[in-house]
C-alpha cells in the first residue's frame, strides 16, 4: 500500500466493511446511528481536549477516532441504501468549492468578514434555489452546548449587521438584564427567574463574543479554577483531620480564601 492519504482512507473503508460484514465484530455489527450518538459526541470532545492540551500526537489519534465515526455512519447508510461514503465526499467537496468562489472562481473578498458574508449569501441562495425557507441564523444545531449555540447564533446575526457596536455597549445590556433578573428573584416566580437568568447569560455571551473571547472556554476555565481551589480546600481541611460536612460555614470560607491565596502565590 502506498503511503498516501487516499490509500489509507481506502484501507479504513475496507476495515469498516470487514467489521460490519459476516464474521465481523459482534459489537460493531449491532450498532445503529442512534446507538452511536454518544460515541460521536464523546470523540468530538476528546478532539477538543487534545487541541487544548497542545499534544499533536494526541490530536492525530483523536482526529482518527472521530473520522472512524464518520466512516461508521456512512457505512450504515450504505447498508440501508441511503447513501455511501463517496456521496459524503462528493457533497463536501462540491460545497467547499461552490462556497469559495474567491479561491476557485473569479470572486474577490478582502477580509475574513467579507468571506463569511459571502458564505452566508451563497447558503441563502442555495436554499432559495432548492425551494427552502432559510433564516440567516439557521444552521446552529439545537443539540450544541447552550453557550456555544448562543455565541454561534449571535455571530450569524452579526454578519448581516444585527449587532452591538462593541463590547462596552453590549455590557450596558448585561446591566439591564441583571437588574431584571434581580427583580425576578425578589418576586419568587421561578418561570420568570428562569427567563431572566437566560437573558443575563445570553447578554454575557454577547460581551464575550465582541471581546473576541470564547464564552464556553471562559466558563470552562472558571470551572477548572473552582475545581482546583475546591480540591485544595478539601486537602487542607483533611490535613487538619476535618471533613467538609462537619466544618462551620465561617471556617469553610476561611479555607476557601486560603486556597485562593495559595494558588495566586503559585
Amino acid at each position: 500500500m502506498t503511503d498516501s492519504p487516499a490509500a489509507h482512507f481506502s484501507s479504513l473503508l475496507d476495515v469498516m466493511t470487514r467489521l460490519r460484514g459476516p464474521g465481523g465484530c459482534p459489537w460493531d455489527r449491532e450498532q445503529t446511528p442512534s446507538s452511536l450518538k454518544p460515541f460521536l459526541i464523546e470523540e468530538t470532545y476528546e478532539v477538543l481536549e487534545a487541541i487544548e492540551s497542545g499534544d499533536s500526537r494526541a490530536l492525530a489519534e483523536e482526529l482518527g477516532d472521530l473520522l472512524f465515526q464518520v466512516v461508521f455512519h456512512a457505512k450504515m447508510a450504505e447498508e440501508r441504501g441511503d447513501f455511501a461514503m463517496v456521496d459524503v465526499l462528493r457533497r463536501v467537496i462540491d460545497k467547499m468549492v461552490n462556497r469559495h468562489p474567491h479561491v476557485f472562481a473569479q470572486s474577490v473578498v478582502d477580509t475574513p468578514r467579507d468571506a463569511l458574508t459571502q458564505w452566508e449569501r451563497l447558503k441563502q441562495s442555495e436554499a432559495v434555489a432548492a425551494g427552502r425557507l432559510r433564516s440567516v441564523i439557521d444552521g446552529v444545531p439545537r443539540a450544541m452546548p447552550s453557550l456555544v449555540r448562543a455565541q454561534r447564533t449571535q455571530a450569524k446575526a452579526a454578519r448581516v449587521g444585527f449587532d452591538w457596536p462593541d463590547a462596552r455597549a453590549a455590557w450596558e445590556k448585561v446591566r439591564e438584564e441583571v437588574l431584571e433578573a434581580g427583580e425576578a428573584v425578589q418576586s419568587g416566580d421561578n418561570e420568570q427567574i428562569k427567563e431572566e437568568i437566560g437573558d443575563v447569560l445570553f447578554s454575557l455571551v454577547n460581551v464575550a463574543r465582541l471581546a473576541s473571547i470564547d464564552a464556553e472556554d471562559a466558563l470552562h476555565g472558571t470551572i477548572e479554577k473552582f475545581r482546583r481551589r475546591f480540591t485544595q480546600m478539601e486537602a487542607q481541611l483533611s490535613a487538619q483531620g476535618k471533613s467538609l460536612d462537619n466544618v462551620p460555614q465561617a471556617e469553610l470560607e476561611r479555607a476557601w480564601d486560603a486556597a485562593k491565596a495559595a494558588e495566586r502565590r503559585r
